[in-house]
């Protein structure tokens, strides 16, 4: 068998491990009991961009999210989630080295913004968390998905040369994400959860601090894309529903 040949084996079976997981008959909640959550997350929302070349855990501002979750399989959960966050950014946020280059201090720019999300994700589950037999009941996730947002982002700078083309209104603009990350569930009780998530967004634009579209000099790199990030911790609420067997199923839907 030649490389070539041992490539394409490895892509069929793996593309067949892949639809195992999401079409097998026990995808579409075959099993007895079929789970939902709803919860609530608080945390911090961060920015990498033109005014924060690097991620920094100092740089978090406040975040809330609202999520609700359902189980589809053992491994495979999704989750649609909704996320708040405003911040203020500027080119000296923290004192340090990688603040002081030449960039920032011509710009002097400072951005406020504030954002919302509305996201949906597909999480693989490492541990069969629904399992009550086991004590304690926890499981590490990987998730990724789709995200759209709405934000409302205002520019200005203290550099005199450059007021006319950065000091600008709040503008309201839409734009386009892809969430992924990764986290860890802890079964409080039967009901409750304990919930701990890093995650990343990566954008289709870089234009979220609105330094690409400004007018006069050129003060932001146009050859790549901005990012934000959200981590932080939740509580959520199992809701458990008996599945009646398929004989006895008057109706049977897409989801039962």
């Amino acid at each position: 068998m030649t490389i070539h040949e041992f490539k394409q084996a490895l892509l069929i079976c793996s593309l067949l491990q892949i639809g195992s997981v999401f079409f097998s008959k026990a995808t579409f909640a075959q099993s007895p009991v079929t789970t939902s959550e709803i919860g609530l997350g608080i945390g911090g929302a961060n920015y990498k961009g033109e005014l924060a070349p690097s991620y920094r855990f100092g740089n978090n501002q406040p975040a809330l999210t609202v999520f609700y979750r359902r189980d589809i399989s053992k491994p495979i959960t999704v989750r649609g989630g909704i996320m708040l966050s405003h911040r203020i950014k500027d080119d000296n946020t923290i004192s340090d080295d990688a603040y002081n280059l030449p960039y920032p201090n011509y710009r002097q720019a400072e951005v406020k913004l504030s954002l919302a999300e509305l996201s949906g994700v597909v999480e693989y589950n490492f541990l069969d968390y629904y399992d009550m037999r086991r004590n304690p009941r926890f499981s590490p996730y990987f998730f990724a998905g789709l995200a759209g947002f709405v934000y409302n982002v205002k520019l200005a700078t203290d550099n005199g040369l450059l007021a006319s083309d950065l000091n600008k209104p709040y503008k309201t603009k839409i734009g386009v994400a892809i969430p992924f990350g990764a986290g860890v569930k802890y079964a409080l009780s039967r009901h409750w959860n304990l919930g701990l998530e890093f995650g990343a967004r990566k954008l289709l634009t870089d234009n979220l601090d609105d330094l690409a579209e400004a007018d006069g000099p050129v003060v932001a790199n146009r050859h790549d894309k901005d990012w934000y990030f959200y981590n932080g911790i939740s509580l959520s609420y199992t809701i458990f529903r008996l599945n009646c067997p398929p004989p006895y199923r008057a109706t049977p839907g897409i989801l039962d």
